[in-house]
C-alpha cells in the first residue's frame, strides 16, 4: 500500500485537514494518529507502508507537547513495542 493509499484509507481520522491537502501529511502526523485512533489492523497498514524502523523512528523523535498528544497507555505500550521489535531489527 502507498503512502497516499494508507492516507485515503484512513481518511476519516483526518476529518480537519481539507482533502487536497492530506497528501501532504507529515509521517509525525500520520503516526501520532493512526497509533492514538488506529486499530491493530491500522497499524500494520502503517508499517506496511512506512516500514517498522521509520515508524519507530517518529515515534521516538516526539518530545514535550507532542508526546503528551499521546494517551499514556498509548504511549506506553508502543514504547515497549519498539524497545522489543524495532531495536532488535525483529519485524515479525
Amino acid at each position: 500500500m502507498s503512502r497516499k493509499e494508507l492516507i485515503q484509507k484512513h481518511r476519516s481520522l483526518f476529518w480537519y485537514t481539507p482533502e487536497g491537502k492530506k497528501e501532504f501529511i507529515s509521517d509525525a502526523l500520520l503516526v501520532e494518529t493512526l497509533l492514538n485512533y488506529g486499530t491493530l489492523d491500522d497499524f500494520r497498514d502503517l508499517v506496511s507502508t512506512l516500514g517498522l524502523t521509520r515508524v519507530a523512528e517518529v515515534f521516538r523523535s516526539f518530545k514535550g507537547r507532542q508526546k503528551g498528544n499521546y494517551d499514556p497507555a498509548t504511549y506506553h505500550f508502543f514504547s515497549l513495542v519498539f524497545d522489543r521489535y524495532a531495536a532488535s531489527g525483529n519485524t515479525q
